[in-house]
């Protein structure tokens, strides 16, 4: 269904899709631009997701004017502190709605928005079981990484050999349960055949696992 999150001085846009049977808890997808809500691939992963009994919430991490912005600056996917400050308050809203209080959190980032959901997690660590960065930047949370206890899987494109180096420094700095999966043949937005969907059955098992 689409949702409206209203955060005080904006409001931002969603799709929340919570299966019929059995609930085993709700992954909140982040992304560095506003089109998560929209993005193809993140609707084909939140599928998976759904097919395996968790909730899913595709937002847009940016308002229209920010994403405008955005496109000609890039300096805002690159913010990762109001990312995740921006993150937090969507959270925050979820802990609040009847439709999706007390269902476990688990955060699945892409791009500059892994980052961010890593930042985010390290600060409020009871609260985020599980988290899954996809062609990711986690090296961007920074500081923020050694204080990650979400269970974390980094996944990454066999051939993306830059964002490969930058997941293993970031992998060697988490200090929580963690894993890194190398897809095989795979680009940076894994768009060869299969991949994507290598993505999401790794996903959907590592959610399923830690909530």
């Amino acid at each position: 269904m689409e949702i409206e999150i209203p955060l005080m001085d904006i409001t931002l846009k969603g799709i929340l899709t919570i299966p019929e049977e059995e609930v085993v808890g709700i992954v909140v997808f982040v992304h560095g631009s506003g089109s998560s809500r929209l993005s193809p691939r993140n609707q084909m992963v939140a599928e998976e997701l759904n097919q395996g009994g968790l909730a899913t919430l595709l937002f847009d991490l940016l308002t229209e004017e920010e994403e405008a912005i955005d496109d000609q600056t890039r300096e805002l996917r690159f913010d990762i502190p109001f990312l995740a400050e921006r993150l937090l308050r969507v959270l925050a809203f979820l802990e609040k709605d009847p439709k999706t209080k007390g269902l476990k959190i688990g955060l699945f980032g892409a791009s500059t928005g892994a980052a961010a959901a890593l930042m985010a997690a390290a600060q409020i660590k009871q609260k985020i079981a599980a988290v899954v960065s996809r062609g990711g930047r986690p090296d961007l949370a920074g500081a923020s990484l050694p204080v990650v206890t979400a269970a974390t899987l980094l996944i990454v494109g066999g051939n993306d050999t830059q964002v490969i180096e930058l997941n293993d420094q970031a992998f060697r700095e988490l200090g929580c349960e963690k894993k890194m999966e190398i897809i095989e043949g795979a680009s940076h937005l894994f768009e060869e055949p299969g991949t994507l969907a290598q993505v999401a059955l790794l996903a959907q098992k590592w959610f399923r696992k830690y909530l």
